[in-house]
């Protein structure tokens, strides 16, 4: 198969969707791979160490895009790319589609294929392919947390852990899964005064034995979530439900009863949100300011730590690019249920329910093609 690897033109998108390694790997399966000159270079991959392992260096993304017949990159086309996307091409990336409806019809447009990393889905619910940029934007959020709490970024002028002798920060996580679980970790090792706010009881129980003793377990609910806003400083929003917009649990009228100089971090802006006064913002311009509380919500914060997280990102998804480069995608969506999870979008179709559902557009059954 014909692989092409693009450069994410993505604001502040610094990741590639392939390392050396994991060219060498499609390579050695007697795969052809394109990669467009210095798409690694901002993950610290030089076009040299492409080259060296066998792949094509091409000067454009126009080139890539016309000779791959499978098309891996890390974010969502944006709108410069839609033009691009040929009919029957595989595109396999994040596209978050519930979150973007201008993306979902120009993929239908298109008449490609979409298989989406965040809806491959293991028989025990886990999405293998968004765990790992979820464990990295959940310890990125309280480190952004932490710093737009400093006064000068208009933060109420609050340490995270305090010192010896005065109180720390008191962190509210909403969402128990792994960007939640990741993000008490880094909250409570900073020495934090965490609440994981989640309403699944045995997933609450499992975090209750794991967690240090600063980290709290509290049942999620309107009246608890009110409660707790008034005197917490740090709110992280690490709410999913996959391939489907996020639930808002923080709604505008909410922000009144927050402190001035409160920071909201929300993960889930790829789908939307979970706090109603989010809109997506990027690394240049990563805040906004409402009712004087400090809103953080990067569509793509993992873009700001490139080499690890792509890195992780390539250990996890290389083993499904080498699945539909052998076998073919409907071949190796047929053998394996994982994949077929993620196809959203195929030849104009779209056959997830999820997307379907979010801008009520017909959905046709996977039945159809495989």
């Amino acid at each position: 198969m014909i692989i092409g690897v693009p450069k994410e033109i993505k604001n502040n998108e610094n990741r590639v969707a392939l390392t050396p390694s994991g060219v060498k790997e499609l390579k050695r399966h007697g795969h052809q791979v394109f990669v467009q000159k210095t798409a690694g270079e901002g993950s610290g991959f030089a076009d040299e160490e492409y080259t060296s392992v066998g792949a094509e260096l091409l000067p454009t993304i126009e080139d890539v895009y016309g000779k791959a017949e499978m098309i891996i990159k890390v974010k969502e086309p944006i709108e410069a790319e839609y033009k691009l996307i040929k009919e029957d091409q595989l595109v396999f990336t994040y596209f978050h589609f519930a979150s973007h409806e201008p993306l979902t019809k120009a993929m239908i447009d298109s008449k490609s294929v979409c298989l989406a990393y965040e809806t491959v889905e293991k028989a025990d619910r886990s999405l293998p392919l968004l765990v790992p940029m979820s464990e990295v934007a959940g310890r990125m959020s309280i480190q952004q947390g932490a710093k737009y709490l400093e006064k000068p970024l208009k933060g109420r002028g609050i340490l995270l852990g305090g010192v010896p002798g005065v109180r720390p920060a008191k962190v509210m996580i909403l969402g128990g899964g792994i960007v939640g679980t990741e993000a008490a970790k880094m909250a409570a090792g900073m020495g934090a005064d965490v609440t994981i706010l989640d309403l699944s009881l045995p997933r609450l129980r499992y975090l209750d034995d794991v967690m240090p003793a600063n980290v709290k377990t509290l049942m999620s609910s309107e009246y608890n979530i009110r409660e707790l806003i008034q005197d917490h400083d740090l709110i992280v929003g690490a709410v999913l439900i996959p391939g489907a917009k996020a639930p808002k649990l923080i709604t505008r009228d909410m922000l009144k009863d927050m402190r001035p100089g409160t920071v909201l971090v929300d993960v889930a802006v790829d789908q939307g949100g979970c706090m109603e006064t989010t809109k997506p913002t990027t690394h240049q311009e990563p805040t906004y300011i409402i009712d004087d509380v400090v809103h953080y919500s990067v569509a793509n914060m993992p873009g700001a730590v490139p080499y690890t997280s792509t890195l992780a990102l390539t250990n996890a998804t290389l083993p499904y690019a080498i699945q539909l480069a052998n076998k073919g995608w409907k071949k190796a969506c047929k053998e394996n249920n994982e994949l077929k999870l993620g196809l959203n979008v195929i030849k104009g179709d779209v056959v997830y329910k999820a997307v379907s559902d979010a801008f009520d557009l017909p959905y046709t059954p996977l039945d159809k093609y495989i």
